[in-house]
């Protein structure tokens, strides 16, 4: 696969990248007290309990205590249906987080890269239908498992040939109200800040941006036990891109070889003190809780970073 050029060089586009934007300072555990200068953390998550129309999903989601939810209708639902969801949600002050692909548009199979890529073109356009923050996908992988490690994921061919499909879904879509974004994998790009910013200069669409998961960029002791620097450094870089978030947490196991457990948000080492400090500097990006298994546990886990924002004197709705 032949190469892309670039015409300008990382360091330029990384100043250029936050030129204009409020600078995302460190700041000491006393100052994130007094941060009640913050946008609110706009928290949300999956639902259990069934719905039938836009009025119940609402009322739903309030008795959560969300304020922001994962898109409620498919690729199938009829335009008025949508229409009705995107304005109750809107009435309700609800923000529709993201319309999730999860498939992999780089595979090596060729038919299931084309299905792949119909597909991320069709939730794409939902997400622009509804109104939602963003659309999201992993990069995929070289791999026979469509989310697992694989030697050439990390290589400069694959990081062409992601650039190369990405741009394809959102030229093919062209959307005017949401973006396509990539969630950061430990093994596959974006596996850093810094190569975020790398696809965003080399994507070169408007619409291409940022959902942020720090969690699944976690992939050593040294950024497990750093995380708070390593979650300032990617506000810091990428803030003016992110569109949404995950929730979740991680621990490392006592073992012989490196073990990192993703487990509900308060059982790990991730600082969410730094994580919704910084996030609070974001006007309008929905905190999604993903991965958990029973509405008890969701519930859990809200009530932690619930328990941190008020800490921070935060508002967490």
């Amino acid at each position: 696969m032949k190469t892309i050029k670039y015409s300008f060089s990382r360091r330029d586009f990384v100043k250029k990248s936050v030129m204009g934007v409020t600078t995302m300072m460190i700041v000491s555990k006393t100052d994130q007290i007094h941060a009640k200068t913050g946008f609110p953390i706009q928290l949300g998550g999956p639902v259990f309990e069934k719905y039938d129309n836009p009025e119940e999903w609402v009322t739903v989601i309030k008795t959560l205590g969300y304020s922001s939810a994962y898109c409620p209708v498919n690729v199938e639902t009829p335009d008025n249906e949508i229409r009705a969801y995107e304005l109750a949600a809107q009435k309700a002050g609800i923000i529709i987080s993201e319309v999730g692909v999860w498939n992999n548009p780089i595979s090596r199979d060729e038919d299931e890269r084309k299905k792949a890529v119909e597909k991320c073109c069709a939730h794409l356009e939902l997400a622009d239908r509804i109104g939602a923050r963003c659309c999201v996908n992993i990069s995929g992988s070289r791999g026979d498992v469509w989310d697992g490690p694989h030697a050439d994921n990390l290589t400069p061919e694959t990081f062409d040939l992601i650039v190369e499909t990405t741009r394809s879904i959102i030229d093919q879509v062209k959307p005017k109200r949401t973006f396509y974004t990539l969630e950061p994998m430990p093994w596959a790009y974006p596996d850093s800040a810094d190569s975020y910013l790398e696809l965003i200069r080399a994507m070169d669409r408007k619409q291409f941006a940022v959902h942020l998961d720090p969690v699944n960029m976690i992939n050593s002791p040294r950024r497990y036990f750093e995380n708070s620097d390593f979650i300032r450094d990617c506000f810091k870089k990428l803030g003016p891109f992110i569109k949404s978030c995950h929730a979740k947490d991680i621990k490392l196991q006592t073992q012989l070889t490196t073990h990192l457990d993703e487990v509900i948000a308060g059982q790990g080492g991730l600082d969410y003190a730094t994580f919704l400090t910084e996030l609070s500097r974001l006007d309008g990006v929905p905190l999604m809780l993903e991965h958990l298994q029973t509405a008890e546990e969701y519930k859990q886990a809200a009530a932690h970073i619930r328990s941190v924002a008020q800490k921070l004197n935060l508002d967490c709705s």
